[in-house]
C-alpha cells in the first residue's frame, strides 16, 4: 500500500532525513518508533505533503506522493493526526468534525459522524461543546475523529498517547485497534514502545534520520538494544 524509497529531506541545511525506506502493507498496523529528534514527525508530515524530499520516493497505492498538495494526499486515501492533536479550538466538536470532512461531497457525511460518536460516546456527549474546553484525553479523540471523516484507507497517528493519563492511554490505543479492525490501515509513530509494540504487526526504529532495526513487533520487543532504549530496561 505504500512504499517509501530512500527518503532524504532537509530543513535548510539540516538533514533530517538520511535515504530512509520502508513500506506499510494494506491491513497493517506499523510503527515507526525513536527518541525525540530522530524524524519521526519528519516523515509523517513528509507523507502528507507538508513536507517536500529532496530525494526519494514515496508511493501510495502504486501513485507517487512526491508533490502532490496536502489536500490531495487527503483525497488520495491518507490522513494524519498530527503531534499535539491540533483541534480547531473555537469551533465545536461537530464543526471540527465537519471540517475533517471538508474534500467530501457525498450524502454520507451525517452518518460517518455518527459513526464517529458511536467509536468515541464522549464526543456525542460533548458535540456541542467548543473544543477548546475539552480535555487531553477528548480532544485526541477529536483529532482522530476529525481524520476519520475523511474515510482514509491510511491513518498516520503521530503521539497519540502523548500528555494522557495511563488509562486514557489504554483507551486510545484500543480503539486504534478498533479502527485498523475496520479496515483502516495505520502507521502510528509512538514514544510509548512497550503499548506500541503492543498492538502493531511490525516496526521500525528511527535513529537521527536513519533506520537502523526492523522487524515484527514481537522480535522488536525482544531486542536487548530496542529494550535498552525504548522499554526502559537495564
Amino acid at each position: 500500500m505504500l512504499e517509501v524509497t530512500d527518503l532524504h529531506v532537509y530543513y535548510g541545511e539540516i538533514h533530517a532525513l538520511k535515504g530512509i525506506s520502508f513500506r506499510v502493507a494494506q491491513g497493517e498496523i506499523v510503527t515507526l518508533l525513536g527518541n525525540n529528534g530522530a524524524g519521526k514527525t519528519t516523515t509523517l508530515r513528509t507523507l502528507s505533503g507538508l513536507l517536500a524530499p529532496r530525494q526519494g520516493d514515496v508511493r501510495f497505492e502504486g501513485n507517487s506522493l512526491v508533490g502532490v498538495a496536502p489536500h490531495d494526499v487527503v483525497l488520495k486515501g491518507i490522513t494524519h493526526v498530527p503531534e499535539g492533536r491540533r483541534i480547531f479550538n473555537r469551533l465545536s466538536v461537530v464543526e471540527n468534525l465537519e471540517m475533517g470532512a471538508y474534500t467530501r461531497g457525498d450524502s454520507a457525511v451525517g452518518q460517518d459522524m455518527e459513526q464517529v460518536f458511536t467509536i468515541f460516546p464522549r464526543l456525542k456527549e460533548r458535540r456541542s461543546q467548543v473544543a477548546g474546553t475539552l480535555s487531553g484525553g477528548e480532544q485526541q479523540m477529536l483529532a482522530i475523529g476529525r481524520a476519520l471523516m475523511a474515510k482514509p484507507r491510511l491513518l498516520l497517528l503521530d503521539e497519540p498517547s502523548m500528555g494522557l493519563a495511563p488509562v486514557l492511554v489504554e483507551q486510545i490505543f484500543e480503539t486504534v485497534l478498533a479502527i485498523n479492525r475496520q479496515g483502516v490501515t495505520i502507521l502510528l509513530v509512538e514514544q510509548n514502545a512497550a503499548m506500541a509494540l503492543s498492538i502493531a504487526g511490525r516496526g521500525y526504529v528511527l535513529e537521527t534520520g536513519r533506520l537502523p532495526l526492523e522487524g515484527g513487533a514481537q522480535e522488536l520487543a525482544d531486542n536487548p538494544e530496542v529494550r535498552r532504549a525504548y522499554l526502559g530496561e537495564a
